[in-house]
């Protein structure tokens, strides 16, 4: 194997890794974020869990996280509670910034 093959080698290996906690982190900070609506939801400890599986999913439908921001937002809708796109879209920052610690080496 030459330098090159190596070091192409090299860069893969660097790309899988960092794919691979990009989606820890997407993971963790949909947790968190799913606890937080779990909470105003008021879901018990079972519902938690599945609501937590329910946005992780949901954060696979599509790239970004539009996708996770509309279902929530519909939740909410559904259950009459009033929201605002704000304190979702921040409580969805906090979750990330969350998320990210939780990984930093």
């Amino acid at each position: 194997m030459n330098k090159f093959d190596e070091r192409e080698k090299s860069f893969e290996k660097k790309f899988q890794l960092e794919e691979e906690l990009q989606f820890k982190i997407a993971a963790r900070s949909n947790k968190y974020l799913a606890e937080w609506v779990s909470l105003k939801l008021g879901k018990n400890e079972e519902e938690k869990k599945e609501y937590i599986q329910e946005i992780i999913k949901s954060d696979l439908e599509e790239p970004g996280r539009e996708d996770v921001f509309r279902k929530i937002k519909q939740d909410f809708q559904r259950s009459e509670i009033s929201v605002e796109d704000m304190e979702i879209r921040d409580q969805m920052e906090k979750a990330q910034l969350r998320g990210k610690e939780d990984f930093k080496k």
